[in-house]
């Protein structure tokens, strides 16, 4: 019987008609889910279909009502969520419906059109954190300001991450692998049990290139912030230290999150396609199907809901008021950078940046912390005389 479910999947991918389908129905009602399984299934996925649609949707709301949000960074997390929300609308509410009755319900056409659409924007979704890691890393990193009236960068990212899906989820429409029933048969995604070389060569190319790949530049972006961020903590410590901590949290926060969504799918994949036959049950290969769809709802809450001005909003949202203004919102085309390379013994450079609303402002390492006006002639307004002080951020680049 093993070998036949294998027989039986590589022909779905060959073309099977309604005999092909009707087998694999009778054998994933043979080896799937029982009726309570069936129901606790659709139970989190009505769930995670509900809650990433309305936390989704939420973001979206914000981010068209509120101007203050509309900066370059903010629209890669627009993108997200976009590609999260679609994943709610186009492709849960079917697997739901499957759940509640034990059974694939809208024939092959829309078994491949599950499978095609939910690998594409779940892709999308990957690579748009690894392009938001990145440019963040640039962004911090960099030599000179950031341009918040600069859009094409983003764009360009935004292009790249949706682009870059599409290469690598249409090739099993035209004969690159295939997208077939998975698990207890209520969900389709790529033929994982199908052990042609064809097939598997594809396998291998998606876990490397779409979930590897992206991997490896969120833990180098993210990293090197990190270490630029402690590089200026020792240097000033009282300023820098809770920064570090919070980045710190971010930081681990997002890996965890990334590896705990995605990687038990990937594995589980890898072990249907290499490991042997029968080896993945349809009860193992749901859960973490299940994972890897409850990043629509994780994705919001981490990368904008514990953002300071997405928070702000939200809370104007409620209380029907205008949102507070705080540092985040300042306006970073009137901001001016100044920058200050030292020297440390090891050989290594780093560079601080502070930028302030009005003159700009340095924090001299070797004065204890104390702030020095830029031209080195005029006196800083004493306090009292009416004089607002400009808010001065510090960011440090790393040049290791």
């Amino acid at each position: 019987m093993i070998e036949s479910n294998v027989s039986l999947s590589c022909a779905w991918c060959a073309g099977g008609g309604d005999g092909t389908r009707a087998h694999l129905d009778e054998n994933h009602s043979e080896h799937g889910l029982s009726p309570t399984g069936h129901l606790v299934v659709a139970v989190c996925l009505g769930f995670v279909g509900t809650v990433g649609f309305l936390n989704n949707t939420l973001v979206l709301i914000l981010f068209c009502r509120y101007k203050v949000l509309r900066s370059p960074m903010n629209c890669l997390l627009v993108s997200i969520s976009v590609s999260d929300l679609l994943v709610c609308v186009l492709g849960t509410p079917f697997s739901f419906a499957a759940s509640t009755q034990g059974r694939w319900l809208i024939g092959r056409a829309g078994c491949v059109w599950y499978g095609f659409i939910n690998s594409f924007l779940g892709v999308v979704s990957l690579i748009s954190l690894a392009v938001l890691s990145y440019e963040r890393y640039c962004t911090m990193m960099g030599a000179t300001q950031a341009d918040s009236t600069n859009y094409r960068k983003v764009a360009m990212g935004i292009a790249f991450s949706w682009i870059y899906s599409m290469v690598w989820t249409v090739p099993p429409l035209f004969g690159w692998s295939c997208y077939g029933p998975e698990g207890p048969g209520t969900t389709c995604s790529v033929n994982w049990a199908c052990r042609t070389a064809n097939n598997m060569s594809y396998i291998i190319c998606l876990f490397i290139f779409c979930l590897i790949l992206p991997f490896v530049v969120i833990v180098y972006s993210y990293g090197r912030l990190l270490q630029a961020i402690t590089q200026m903590s020792r240097i000033n410590t009282a300023v820098s230290r809770k920064r570090e901590q919070r980045v710190l949290f971010m930081v681990v926060t997002m890996v965890v999150c990334y590896l705990l969504c995605w990687l038990p799918y990937g594995v589980m994949a890898l072990l249907a396609t290499f490991g042997r036959p029968g080896l993945v049950t349809a009860a193992a290969s749901i859960v973490p199907s299940l994972l890897a769809k409850s990043s629509t709802v994780i994705n919001p809450i981490i990368y904008i809901f514990m953002n300071k001005q997405f928070c702000r909003c939200f809370h104007a949202l409620v209380m029907c008021t205008t949102p507070e203004r705080g540092s985040s919102f300042k306006n970073s085309s009137k901001v001016t950078k100044t920058l200050r390379t030292v020297r440390r013994a090891n050989g290594q450079n780093v560079t601080f940046a502070v930028a302030s609303a009005g003159h700009p402002t340095i924090f001299a390492p070797n004065s204890g912390g104390q702030k020095s006006s830029s031209d080195g002639e005029k006196p800083s307004p004493a306090v009292g005389q009416g004089t607002n002080r400009p808010a001065v951020s510090l960011v440090a680049y790393y040049n290791g």
